[in-house]
């Protein structure tokens, strides 16, 4: 960016008062006065001259700390500020961070004098609210002449990215109960061959002597080793509703936060149990190699415009045939029609629904009868307006033997249905949402 000259108040009135003097010292005659009226008006030209390249001497680095942080925490903003010349100092510096507006107001801090090689540090704190990539700065810069007429402004360098992951509340182990986690869960030989008579393999540097198995060694005439055991792998498969039509609100207090917030709970929690995991949204499949790899993806997911939730429901009903143990939708309004094709999903692990009760639901009965459908047809279903709820209906919807939440469904009863029947209403048109804090 080219530097940006202005006139201080300071500077203006000087040139006016030396316009007003000079006509004055015309009219009048006075010869003094004139000299006094051009005076003035030289004093800010040449005070500009004092400055010029200034703020290409200014140089200035910036780290966060972290540069990667959970939404509602803090990260640590360190600016750094320099005099790159060794022979002229700069007068008089001032400093103000570029943020976004979700980040706050932007910082401003006068540094003041800064001698040849002369540095400074300033630091800051920022608290994101909401997850999402956020640029920190460039950093601009305005240097002033000593006499404060001229101030010179120029941005410098380029923004530092600030990634912000969703909260993640913490989640019971499923199948914690059971053992089948950690250092106790089941192991497996790699070729499936019986513990009497396993298949080996050759002897690699570094492997355990006490891995040698001789009947073989002797059979080949060369050193061979017992196959290494595996931990059987649950696979766990997870859908989050990302549809703009499906969510209200801004901010950390819209539903889809909440949905990504609780689906970044889930990921975490099965990721950390040894759960192979598939997250889907209704656009495709999203990174899932490790826990931080999902917090980094969906700290960047945005609403898509996708009127059906059919593209993440279809993947689901792929995986009925697999091993899926765990099958989880985190759900913003639903649809008859999205609600009756998530329900005909089925298989022989457990079905966690938990449907975001603030999403752009029509009615509350609607809502509730979208939740029977559902746990008729064998799904846990967890309405959760807030994530600090999770927890608690978590833990009782993986506990062995239960059938989800109190009222299986979590809302109220409908009044007198007729038996095996759920009566379900068209959607509404949907009204556009509305920012609420």
């Amino acid at each position: 960016m080219r530097p940006h000259r202005t006139l201080t108040a300071r500077g203006g009135l000087m040139l006016f008062s030396g316009v007003v003097a000079l006509v004055c010292g015309f009219v009048i005659g006075q010869r003094e006065l004139v000299g006094v009226g051009l005076f003035l008006l030289l004093v800010p030209p040449v005070s500009a001259l004092t400055i010029l390249g200034a703020t290409d001497r200014v140089v200035h680095s910036r780290a966060l700390h972290p540069p990667r942080v959970p939404a509602g925490t803090d990260t640590r903003v360190l600016v750094r500020v320099g005099n790159s010349s060794p022979t002229w100092p700069v007068s008089w510096v001032r400093i103000e961070d570029t943020l976004p507006v979700r980040l706050g107001y932007e910082p401003r801090y006068t540094v003041g004098h800064l001698a040849p090689r002369a540095v400074r540090d300033v630091t800051y704190l920022v608290r994101p609210a909401v997850r999402g990539r956020y640029p920190v700065g460039p950093l601009r810069v305005s240097v002033v002449d000593p006499l404060g007429c001229v101030r010179v402004t120029r941005e410098v360098g380029g923004p530092t990215a600030l990634l912000v992951t969703p909260p993640v509340v913490p989640l019971a182990v499923l199948g914690a109960s059971d053992g089948s986690q950690g250092e106790n869960s089941p192991r497996r030989s790699v070729t499936g061959a019986g513990e009497q008579d396993p298949i080996p393999r050759e002897y690699r540097y570094g492997d355990e002597m006490r891995r040698v198995h001789w009947r073989s060694t002797a059979k080949h005439g060369e050193l061979m080793v017992r196959r290494d055991e595996q931990h059987w792998r649950e696979h766990s498969t997870l859908l989050l509703d990302t549809r703009d039509a499906a969510h209200t609100g801004e901010g950390p207090w819209s539903s889809l936060e909440t949905a990504v917030s609780v689906a970044a709970s889930v990921a975490v929690n099965l990721l950390d149990s040894g759960h192979e995991l598939r997250l889907h949204t209704e656009r495709g499949q999203l990174f899932t190699e490790h826990a931080s790899g999902v917090l980094d993806g969906l700290a960047t997911v945005e609403a898509s415009e996708a009127d059906s939730l059919y593209g993440g429901i279809s993947t689901l009903e792929g995986a009925r045939g697999s091993s899926a143990s765990l099958v989880v939708a985190v759900l913003g309004a639903l649809s008859p029609e999205d609600a009756s094709a998530l329900s005909r999903v089925r298989g022989s692990g457990l079905h966690v629904a938990v449907l975001c009760a603030r999403a752009a639901w029509n009615t509350s009965e609607d809502t509730r009868r979208i939740a029977e459908l559902l746990s008729a047809n064998g799904w846990r279903v967890l309405p959760v307006a807030d994530p600090t709820e999770l927890p608690a209906l978590w833990q009782q919807a993986i506990s062995p033997g239960s059938s989800g939440p109190p009222g299986r469904s979590g809302f109220p009863p409908a009044a007198n249905p007729r038996a095996g029947e759920v009566p379900l209403t068209p959607a509404a048109p949907h009204v556009p949402r509305e920012g609420s804090r």
